[in-house]
């Protein structure tokens, strides 16, 4: 297992982050190491996402930063090359998954069904994006999921929240949740920095709580 992969499941959450103003990424890392978060994805899901990545990549080295929604291998490369030390996709495509490798990323691709988790697996994935988690049955379809492949685990996103993230935090087949209730776009547009701190706080006992369970 990577470094990176093996900080991503120490951590145990991983902020989706949508960012609008590439400005906020290092008050927002500030605000999630507050609250006991060092692991932060940025999606690529606005033009601000790359600029991001360079700022927290460059002034706060601590944090372990990510790109989410890599669609390509094209935008992949412009995601290492910011600075991200992860990658993360909403579905599996080969192309993006054998980038990936060839650049030394690891990644995390989303699936859904077995024929999905085979197909990754024939690529070396061990480690799977679940998504979106409660629109397709949660943590149940999880262990369902999990079943015939063994060591297999995942990272469910998708509908997670406070109410319900610790029946994932307390699953063996959870290596890490993806959490967007914890810096929500309002809050960090808001520059809300300080019930970010909150939420993260409130998130890192919840995680603590329920792996003592383990």
């Amino acid at each position: 297992m990577s470094e990176a992969m093996a900080r991503i499941g120490s951590c145990g959450i991983i902020p989706v982050i949508k960012l609008n103003n590439a400005a906020n990424a290092v008050l927002l890392a500030n605000a999630l190491l507050y609250g006991g978060i060092d692991v932060m994805e940025i999606t690529f899901r606005t033009a601000a996402a790359k600029e991001a990545i360079e700022l927290v990549a460059r002034s706060r080295p601590e944090v372990l930063i990510g790109a989410g929604t890599v669609l390509d291998a094209k935008t992949l490369i412009a995601a290492k090359n910011a600075g991200a030390k992860f990658i993360v996709s909403p579905g599996l495509n080969p192309e993006t998954v054998r980038a990936a490798k060839e650049e030394g990323l690891p990644i995390l691709p989303g699936v859904l069904t077995p024929t999905e988790i085979e197909k990754g697996l024939s690529l070396g994935i061990k480690i799977f994006k679940f998504f979106p988690a409660e629109n397709y049955g949660g943590i149940k379809t999880v262990h369902a999921l999990a079943a015939p492949y063994g060591d297999i685990k995942f990272v469910p996103t998708g509908g997670i929240n406070a109410d319900n993230a610790a029946d994932y935090f307390i699953s063996d087949k959870v290596f890490a949740v993806g959490s967007s209730w914890i810096a929500p776009e309002k809050l960090i547009d808001g520059g809300n920095w300080a019930k970010i701190t909150r939420l993260a706080k409130e998130a890192t006992a919840l995680l603590k709580s329920a792996r003592s369970r383990l």
